[in-house]
This record gives C-alpha cells, sequence and structure tokens, in this order.
C-alpha cells in the first residue's frame, strides 16, 4: 500500500454503528433525539444556577461547569455523524478529523478533572464543614476549573501533534462513528509506539490521577457521615454527594470498561457501541441525575419553567 504523509492525506471514511441502510434512519433518530435531550437539560441546568442566587455556591458553579463541557463533548462528535448520516456520506477530511480529536480529547479530560473537583468539594463540606467557605472561595473554585482546563488543553494539544507524525494511506477507513483518538493511530502506515506510550502515560495520569483523588475523597467522606448521630444528619451529608457518586459511577465504569476491554480480542464494531455509552449517554443522563435528587435544582427548573 502507498503511504502517504499528512500532507497528502484527502479523506477519512467513519464507517459509522452499521453500515446497514434500512438502520441509517433509526440511529440518526435516536442520535437526535439523545442530543437534543443533553443540550437541552445541560442548558436548563445552566440556566437553573445561573437564576437563582441560592445557587451561586461552589457546587452549582462545578455542575454548571460540568453541564458545558458535557454540551461541548458531545457536540464534538454527534452533529458530524447525523451530517454523514443525513448526506449518505462517510467522509470526514484529515483536518476536520484531527480537529475532532483534539476537542474530543480536551473535553473528555476536563471532563474528568471537573468530577474530581466535584469529589473534593463533597470532602471539604463533609469533612471540614467549618472551613468550607474559608476553603472553597470563588477564586480558588475558579483557579480549579482554571488548571483542569489548561491541563486538559495540553495534554490534547501533545497528543494531537503527535498524530502529525505519522503516515496515513491516501483513502483510511475508521470503524466508528467519530475520529477516535486510538482507532486513528491504529490506521497509520509508519511506527506507533511512540505515540502509543504517550497516549497510555496520558491515559494513566489523566484518567489515574482523578480517579485517585475521587476515591480518597470519598475514603475520607463514608467516616465523616458514619460519625454523624442524627439520621437527618446522615442524610443530608449523603445526599449532598449522592449524585456526584452516581455520575462517577456512570462515567468511570464506561471509559474504564472501554478502555481495558481494548487489550481484549473484540471487533472495532462492538468498541464503537460501547463507546457510546461515555460519549453520549452519560453526558444525556446528568442532567437527569442532578436534578431528581437535588430538590434546590427542583425548585429553580420548576421557576424557570413557570410551575412556580
Amino acid at each position: 500500500m502507498e503511504a502517504d504523509n499528512d500532507t497528502g492525506i484527502s479523506e477519512f471514511l467513519l464507517l459509522g454503528l452499521s453500515e446497514e441502510p434500512e438502520l441509517q434512519p433509526i440511529i440518526f433518530g435516536l442520535f437526535l433525539c439523545m442530543y437534543l435531550i443533553t443540550v437541552l437539560g445541560n442548558l436548563l441546568i445552566i440556566l437553573a444556577v445561573s437564576s437563582d442566587s441560592h445557587l451561586h455556591t461552589p457546587m452549582y458553579f462545578f455542575l454548571t461547569s460540568l453541564s458545558f463541557v458535557d454540551i461541548c463533548f458531545t457536540s464534538t462528535t454527534i452533529p458530524k455523524m447525523l451530517w454523514n448520516i443525513q448526506t449518505q456520506s462517510q467522509v470526514i477530511t484529515y483536518a476536520r478529523c484531527l480537529t475532532q480529536i483534539y476537542f474530543f480529547l480536551i473535553f473528555g479530560a476536563w471532563d474528568d478533572f471537573l468530577l474530581a473537583v466535584m469529589a473534593y468539594d463533597c470532602f471539604v463540606a463533609i469533612c471540614h464543614p467549618l472551613h468550607y467557605t474559608v476553603i472553597m472561595n470563588p477564586r480558588f473554585c475558579g483557579l480549579l476549573v482554571l488548571m483542569s482546563w489548561v491541563i486538559s488543553v495540553l495534554n490534547s494539544l501533545l497528543q494531537s501533534l503527535m498524530v502529525l507524525r505519522l503516515s496515513f494511506r491516501a483513502k483510511v477507513e475508521i470503524p466508528h462513528f467519530f475520529c477516535e483518538f486510538n482507532q486513528v493511530v491504529g490506521q497509520a502506515c509508519s511506527d506507533t509506539f511512540l505515540n502509543d506510550m504517550v497516549m497510555n502515560s496520558g491515559i494513566m495520569l489523566l484518567g489515574g490521577a482523578p480517579l485517585a483523588g475521587i476515591l480518597y475523597s470519598y475514603s475520607k467522606i463514608v467516616p465523616s457521615i458514619r460519625r454523624i448521630s442524627s439520621a437527618q444528619g446522615k442524610y443530608k451529608a449523603f445526599s449532598t454527594c449522592a449524585s456526584h457518586l452516581s455520575v462517577v459511577s456512570l462515567f468511570f465504569c464506561t471509559s474504564l470498561g472501554l478502555y481495558l476491554s481494548s487489550a481484549a480480542p473484540q471487533s472495532s464494531h462492538s468498541s464503537a457501541v460501547a463507546s457510546v455509552m461515555y460519549t453520549v449517554v452519560t453526558p444525556m443522563l446528568n442532567p437527569f441525575i442532578y436534578s431528581l435528587r437535588n430538590r434546590d435544582i427542583k425548585r429553580a427548573l420548576k421557576r424557570i419553567m413557570g410551575f412556580q
């Protein structure tokens, strides 16, 4: 096969979840609905928090940041997928594919870090309640979100620049519905040892470090809740972090499960289907998880919708 450098690549082909023509309208309708629910749900969370002064606290500041990132995370992949189905085209240019990788890695890592930051917020609120307002001051909260963004951008920039050194065939078929980083690197004609090493190091650092922080936070939170004498106090403390714990479990179980299973023999199609969970389903469910278990959010949402 003739290998071209990155300047000679004309196009990539995204094979999608299925190549069966009769399934395309079903996939289009399903993903369009999930995308609209994701955007609308997360926008409502942002509007609810912004419109209610009682919700201008660190916990809800991080929640609105997470909602914003979830919208961006989903928007890097689904609109292009819907466009390809609608136009009956599988083509994505090399430049757009690289751009999609860049932003997907940014928002994926940023999502990861925000979940860790929210765990730390729960830790301070429950384990150090008297010092909460001093520790979680607006400047520090803004700095946490900013540092999460900076680290995510630097990692994404490094990973994307590493792709530029690879050679590909003039036409590359990617068995996925978006330019999934691992799939793109796997299609390279040149040696990918350095890319694989940098990619795995990034996953270990950007995935392992936030997860370790979350586990540490909850290792301190659980004993603190158990030491609370009143049942009402225990319920209030648990409800503070219950929604976050649900989102963390959903996000990390799906993403880490997909990463670990990639080492086992399986088809690329199965990997693409599995990736739907953390790229589409998790951002879609986050607003429901936070709104259904949070009285303040439900009250703010009712006020926005005119129910009270």
